[in-house]
């Protein structure tokens, strides 16, 4: 007969888990958090319950999660209350407890009980949680975590479209021009996922919210910053060319000052953005409907356009059979616009002569 000295222990339920996790969680409380001692002990049994967490999510190499418990616990995480937990202890938890709820967060989001994702659910009942985390890119600590976090949220279109229209939103003009790259490289990809993944509701918000929204735009076109101003320029072309968003680009292209913003991108000394500005300024010159002053500026400065057009080339792994083609069209509509009583006016400035300053 065999003995065994070492009781092994039973996994604990999805029920027992959540309950452990929260209480884990609750611990990080005042008290605790500024006895280095009591801290240590606390964020190691929050570590060690998000490692369980982690492993009846997504198993332990050997044996298989099971469906079952992964929806079970995603329902008793809601009904605890340990979302608000996950959030709002972030700051506190370690590096591998963080890393390890990112990678859970995205396997909660995605539990189905019938047709309702209850976590989704829970953000939906809790729409200030999402705010809480995108005033997250604050503290760079945290930053890229909460980022992670809020792109797996807009994946769902209602808290997408909540995002959108929170206050919290305008933040992102904000931090997409930090100056630590990878937070506002971060909140940039944020950003981007916000306004191209579900193009209905970013067409929606646009409508409402036009004016104030491309104020802001603008800010991030004419930036200092070479990173913000290229990246922004491809981000536009991106939401401004989806379906639903076609009366939003129609009415963008009618306006004087986006096109005065686009003909300065397009002298940039910076072929890439260039490139990138072309891609709009085309749409500007294409439309049947441009309006007069639009007109008159291009044959303003067409000589000078027609001398950068032709100097302008796709760039590295670009379509130069397509772009060559594009820019023939665009040329020949600027020589078509030009009237006969009126001279371009080409001014350059002192300091930088290769780069031109356009007559408006």
């Amino acid at each position: 007969m065999s003995f065994s000295f070492f009781k092994a222990l039973r996994p604990k339920t999805p029920q027992e888990l959540a309950k452990t996790i929260k209480d884990s969680l609750m611990g990080l409380d005042t008290k605790t958090v500024v006895e280095v001692k009591l801290l240590e002990k606390a964020l190691e049994e929050v570590e060690k319950n998000f490692s369980a967490m982690k492993v009846m999510l997504l198993g332990d190499g050997e044996v298989e999660p099971n469906v079952d418990q992964i929806t079970q616990l995603a329902v008793e995480i809601c009904k605890e209350d340990v979302i608000p937990l996950f959030f709002h202890k972030l700051s506190i938890l370690g590096w591998e407890a963080r890393k390890d709820l990112v990678q859970c967060w995205s396997i909660l989001l995605k539990q189905k009980v019938g047709s309702t994702h209850c976590c989704v659910q829970y953000l939906e009942n809790h729409f200030d949680l999402l705010d809480f985390l995108v005033a997250g890119y604050d503290n760079k600590e945290i930053a890229l975590n909460c980022g992670n976090m809020l792109r797996e949220c807009i994946k769902f279109p209602t808290l997408a479209k909540y995002m959108l229209e929170s206050p919290s939103f305008e933040l992102f003009f904000k931090y997409v021009e930090l100056a630590n790259f990878d937070v506002a490289s971060d909140a940039f990809s944020t950003f981007k996922d916000v306004l191209t993944k579900h193009p209905t509701e970013v067409s929606e918000f646009l409508t409402s919210h036009y004016d104030e929204f491309f104020e802001q735009y603008e800010k991030l076109l004419t930036s200092s910053n070479y990173v913000t101003r290229r990246q922004s320029l491809k981000l536009l072309s991106e939401f401004l060319l989806e379906p639903p968003s076609s009366h939003i680009m129609k009415k963008y292209i009618a306006e004087v000052q986006h096109f005065k913003v686009m003909m300065t991108l397009l002298t940039d000394t910076s072929k890439n953005i260039q490139i990138s500005a072309f891609h709009i300024f085309k749409i500007f010159v294409a439309n049947p409907n441009k309006p007069r002053e639009i007109k008159v500026i291009l044959a303003k400065n067409h000589e000078r356009l027609l001398e950068l057009l032709n100097n302008l080339s796709a760039g590295k792994g670009g379509d130069d059979d397509q772009f060559e083609e594009e820019k023939d069209l665009i040329i020949k509509e600027i020589e078509r616009l030009v009237f006969s009583d009126t001279e371009p006016v080409i001014i350059f400035g002192q300091n930088n002569s290769h780069r031109l300053r356009l007559d408006f």
